[in-house]
């Protein structure tokens, strides 16, 4: 795999370049469509991930919220408080992940919304 992604940027060289643009678009493709939703969040730089506030959705612990999250919408999120050894107490974010295609990007927003 590692040479054939050697071969890939050696005929294209200029690929790596564009990629900031390109997930850059896709947040911004995300953040728009999940403008009307309850999650509050400021967008992301630098990343493949979205974090964003569901408080005012639920009460439960991020580790429950993403499990509630898949069965009523369907839409997988991350919990920031697997990251930490001492999660901090009434943390209340997730982070979406943005590296997918429109149509699933325009999907999962559409759900989170009617959240």
């Amino acid at each position: 795999m590692q040479l054939a992604l050697g071969d890939f940027l050696h005929a294209h060289p200029q690929h790596d370049q564009q990629l900031p643009d390109f997930y850059q678009q896709k947040r911004n493709l995300f953040n728009a469509e999940m403008q009307q939703s309850s999650f509050i969040f400021t967008p992301s730089a630098g990343t493949y991930f979205q974090l964003m506030d569901y408080a005012a959705i639920s009460d439960l612990p991020d580790t429950e919220f993403v499990q509630w999250l898949i069965r009523e919408a369907g839409v997988a999120a991350i919990p920031l408080s697997v990251f930490y050894q001492q999660p901090p107490q009434h943390l209340r974010w997730v982070r979406f992940c943005f590296a997918k295609g429109a149509d699933t990007l325009q999907q999962a927003a559409e759900r989170l919304r009617e959240l």
